[in-house]
């Protein structure tokens, strides 16, 4: 059943459809719009919590604005499907974040709205500020530059650092902070108590109404009266009881905070805001879910619901006919609190993503051994590299693609001290809906190059349990990664007593002749399925699951390559400087010959869709690996190493 949006939206297929309506129908537009979003997200899926609380602000921005001449900096973007409707896509909104369709984030190559591409949080300020500093250069007087951030995202160092910079560039940005006191879990930190302090201010309160009407009185006009505007700063400034104001620090001019969900009120104030020159800040307070109860209540569990019954509120779930295996997230932090009984030295860390790393289940039992930083990925690293200094045994539980923020600390604070930090790298792999911007492509190249780094895979629950368990060792003394994917395994009874691992050792799960294949990690699954559909074919392949990159199990590979003379290696990495790029390099090392090929992650951007979508496409999946069995099998000749 196609969704029809309301009659006011159904006429919005630009900014400058929305400008032929009054500033009092824009009431109706939110309305609709909203309503318009809750359809499409409870049928097609997506996130959902994050963009209902910011529907006032996206039509407010876009009628006041002349977008995309004026540029408009989304951060993160889970927050800009209303956005995205009100920019022309509309009518294909319904496929947002599946394959082929929308990106789930405002992407450059989809639309001249999208000002900026996002997906990790905090950028947003610096890229306005770029763009500022640029149209100053340019001269380019009436441009305007707008960066939406969260007070979720505020916490991260690079917001700060763009705001340092912002208060003495000179340059046209308005910074708008939208306070909703989430991320996806609750935000954590002194930052958050401090935007509460001045939201629930008594005299704050009591003077803002006054500061607000002197903006409105401010003169009209390109010119507008500086001594006027200073006026105005102060006012602010002397509205939060005697205390500094953090932005005003900075240099930023501080207005607000004002109620995000007050169309009307928005509307008049980035009119008044467009007048006032320089670097400022726009504190709007918002309810994340805004406009669905369900939402509001339990903002974590709507962050991103899944398909749900618009009215009954029930999240669509998954039948089985059997038991199905576990999360590996899941797996991960309930094996955790049993580690952490065992060894009390043992603590988590974790920026911002308890629930989705399941580090939650250890803060919840041992919240004085379990902790959330917030944005905070260097932080997050090198804070365990400090706790690593008085004998206790981290697990830093960070995604894939989030490490990347961090990888300094990983080299200067960690691995060149050789402290023995656990680095579980959850997300590892395509993960999925999210796109470029959270596929754990990059990890077993960037950390198999650092000195004294260990880097592990499992291919299954019992698996992760038993690196785990070795990670914690007081034998273990090196900084150790330990990489598994976004979803489910493959074991339903994954319990299993703990059994230490020797560091870079291999198993050989079957023998076989003809061809071997060396996996690492959870894709040894496919190539188990690969093996079982090519057996009624006469092929017969060997089969080693390696567990680790590095080191690599030297003795098992000399073993495999004095009886293969054809390889297959299997990763859910970059082909570029991964798992079989070090295969390659042992050979090269010792002088073996053998016909190779390289199954990962191509060197292009793979874009979004479900993972088994995308492990087709890239050629990583089962079909594929039993494809390139049989052609091994036929050619002899050839010496490849595919990177494409």
């Amino acid at each position: 059943m196609e969704i029809q949006p309301g009659p006011l939206l159904a006429q919005i297929n630009s900014p400058a459809d929305l400008k032929k309506f009054s500033k009092e129908q824009m009431h109706q537009v939110c309305d609709e719009l909203r309503q318009y979003i809750i359809d499409v997200v409870s049928v097609h899926g997506g996130h959902f919590g994050a963009s209902l609380g910011v529907v006032e602000l996206s039509v407010a921005l876009h009628y006041v604005y002349n977008t995309p001449y004026d540029q408009l900096v989304w951060d993160v973007g889970h927050q800009a499907y209303g956005h995205k409707i009100l920019t022309g896509r509309r009518d294909i909104f319904a496929s947002n974040r599946k394959y082929k369709g929308l990106s789930g984030f405002p992407k450059r190559s989809e639309s001249e709205y999208d000002t900026f591409g996002v997906g990790h949080s905090s950028t947003s300020i610096s890229a306005a500020l770029g763009m500022a500093m640029a149209a100053k250069y340019k001269g380019e007087k009436n441009r305007k530059s707008i960066a939406v951030i969260g007070d979720g995202a505020m916490t991260a160092g690079l917001a700060f650092e763009a705001m340092n910079h912002a208060g003495v560039a000179d340059s046209d940005v308005l910074i708008i902070l939208n306070d909703n006191n989430m991320s996806i879990d609750p935000n954590v930190g002194a930052l958050k108590e401090y935007l509460t302090d001045i939201s629930l201010s008594p005299t704050y309160n009591k003077l803002k109404e006054e500061v607000w009407n002197m903006l409105g009185k401010l003169p009209a006009g390109k010119d507008l009266s500086r001594k006027m505007a200073h006026k105005l700063t102060e006012s602010v400034k002397g509205a939060i009881a005697g205390k500094s104001n953090l932005f005003e620090a900075f240099k930023l001019r501080y207005f607000g905070p004002i109620d995000g969900h007050n169309i009307s009120k928005l509307i008049d104030t980035l009119q008044d805001l467009k007048k006032i020159p320089g670097p400022k800040l726009l504190h709007i307070v918002t309810v994340k879910g805004k406009g669905y109860a369900l939402a509001e209540k339990d903002q974590t569990k709507w962050h991103a619901p899944g398909l749900f019954d618009k009215v009954t509120g029930e999240i669509q779930k998954k039948k089985f006919d059997l038991p199905q295996p576990p999360k590996y997230q899941d797996v991960f932090g309930h094996t955790l609190i049993e580690l952490a009984e065992m060894n009390d030295k043992i603590m988590g860390i974790t920026p911002a993503m308890p629930s989705g790393c399941s580090l939650k289940y250890m803060m919840e039992k041992m919240p004085h051994r379990a902790f959330d930083v917030g944005i905070c990925e260097q932080h997050a690293v090198t804070v365990s590299a400090g706790l690593a200094t008085q004998g206790m045994r981290v697990f830093c539980n960070i995604y894939s693609s989030f490490m990347q923020r961090a990888y300094d600390m990983v080299i200067h604070d960690v691995a060149i001290q050789n402290l023995p930090v656990v680095f579980c790298l959850d997300r590892a792999g395509l993960v999925g809906e999210d796109g470029p911007t959270h596929h754990g492509c990059y990890d077993i190249a960037y950390m198999r190059c650092i000195p004294n780094m260990i880097v592990s895979a499992p291919m299954n629950e019992k698996e992760l349990r038993n690196l785990m368990y070795t990670a914690q060792l007081d034998s273990t003394g090196n900084p150790f990664v330990i990489r598994y994917p976004r979803g489910e395994g493959v074991m339903t009874e994954w319990k299993t007593p703990f059994e230490p691992v020797e560091i870079g050792k291999g198993r050989k799960l079957k023998d076989g002749d003809g061809v071997a294949i060396l996996s690492f990690g959870h894709p040894g699954n496919f190539a188990a399925a690969a093996i079982r559909d090519v057996k009624a074919e006469g092929i017969n392949p060997a089969h080693y699951d390696m567990r680790f990159a590095k080191p690599l199990d030297e003795a098992l590979l000399h073993e495999v390559f004095k009886k293969f003379d054809k390889v297959i290696t299997i990763e859910d990495g970059t082909v570029l400087g991964g798992f079989g790029s070090a295969i390659l390099e042992f050979m090269n090392l010792y002088g073996y010959k053998a016909d190779v090929q390289i199954m990962g992650i191509p060197d292009r951007l793979v874009e979004h869709g479900t993972p088994k979508q995308l492990y087709e496409e890239i050629g990583l999946d089962a079909n594929a690996i039993s494809a390139a069995l049989r052609l091994m099998m036929q050619d002899t000749v050839k010496v490849r190493a595919t990177f494409e």
